[in-house]
């Protein structure tokens, strides 16, 4: 979209730039650039004009649009990311988008959801202007035997998107919670086709949510959630970089995978899990019965060793886990 062409342009400008300039390299009419710049201005970017001088942008809203997060992206990245604003859930648009040969890294984000997923089969609505709700495509050449640890990879990528845009410090909760302060700011799903002839990986959808900009939660979820905001004084942060930067931290793992020593030393790093107190639930239904005991270890594997309060040992490589001091358990 010439909107976008434009934006980059006047963006990344480290002065005026002349009409002229923008028409040239972009291959356009002068009157077809008044017109983007126009249509920026009513997305709300503060764009100076000056005579013979010409364009100038000097403050940028918190909007989420292919233009807002391209700015901070290389072109043979931005190409494949697709930017919505409003769908029922990021992950079915790009499943869609995978059935019908969508390539690898091809990125779908949406402003607004209204049925965003969530484990446990949940679905709930992601509320509009406030958050990242971002769903990210990787065909692993890889089998199952690593695909598990696809989540606490992800886990890392969100922390290091965090850090990377605004240097703020987060944790992991095992297996895939990402935490400001202790709270959650972020959840993780992802989703995996498998090739029916071959019985091979064919698709991995990758959905992340993460509270940015939210100034307050219901009751029943202010003791579990925070936002990144919330966690900063209120400040108001520019959801487009973060996105940008999580977009980079996702190409990365598709880059490194499925073995690198950094995602298994930076999960340790952030992780919050070990050495608490915990109550273990294997299963993920909601009434399954749990047990209590010490987080010991991440393993090399992602799996968390824990001693049971029955003197028991145990990896576990998947279900929840509450921790001491986490989510109102004390």
């Amino acid at each position: 979209m010439l909107k976008d062409d434009v934006l980059k342009l006047i963006y990344h400008g480290e002065d005026y730039i002349s009409g002229e300039t923008v028409s040239r390299k972009l291959g356009v009419s002068r009157a077809a650039v008044n017109s983007a710049v126009k249509a920026l201005r009513e997305e709300g970017y503060e764009i100076i004009s000056s005579t013979n001088k010409g364009y100038l942008l000097t403050k940028c809203p918190d909007v989420l649009t292919k233009g807002s997060v391209s700015v901070h992206l290389p072109e043979t990245v931005s190409r494949n990311v697709h930017v919505f604003e409003s769908v029922d859930s990021t992950n079915n648009v790009l499943k869609d988008m995978a059935r019908s040969g969508a390539p690898s890294g091809t990125v779908v984000i949406a402003d607004h959801q209204t049925g965003g997923k969530g484990r446990r089969g949940r679905s709930f609505e992601s509320p509009k202007g406030v958050g990242i709700y971002l769903s990210y495509l990787f065909k692993p050449e890889s089998g199952f035997d690593k695909i598990s640890n696809l989540t606490s990879w992800t886990a890392v990528a969100v922390s290091d998107a965090v850090y990377n845009a605004y240097e703020a410090d987060t944790q992991i909760k095992w297996v895939n919670d990402v935490l400001m302060n202790r709270k959650k700011i972020c959840g993780i799903l992802t989703e995996v086709t498998v090739e029916a002839e071959s019985g091979l990986i064919d698709n991995c959808i990758i959905g992340i949510g993460i509270n940015v900009n939210e100034s307050s939660f219901p009751e029943d979820l202010s003791q579990i959630a925070t936002s990144i905001s919330i966690e900063n004084g209120g400040k108001n942060f520019d959801r487009s970089l973060l996105a940008a930067e999580l977009i980079k931290a996702l190409g990365d793992i598709a880059y490194r995978w499925p073995d690198d020593e950094y995602y298994l030393n930076r999960y340790r790093q952030c992780n919050v899990t070990t050495g608490s107190k915990i109550v273990a639930y294997p299963q993920l239904a909601e009434n399954s019965q749990g047990r209590s005991g010490t987080a010991v270890a991440i393993n090399d594997d992602f799996t968390l060793k824990v001693e049971f309060d029955d003197g028991s040992t145990e990896d576990l490589r998947s279900g929840e886990v509450s921790v001491r001091g986490l989510y109102g358990y004390t």
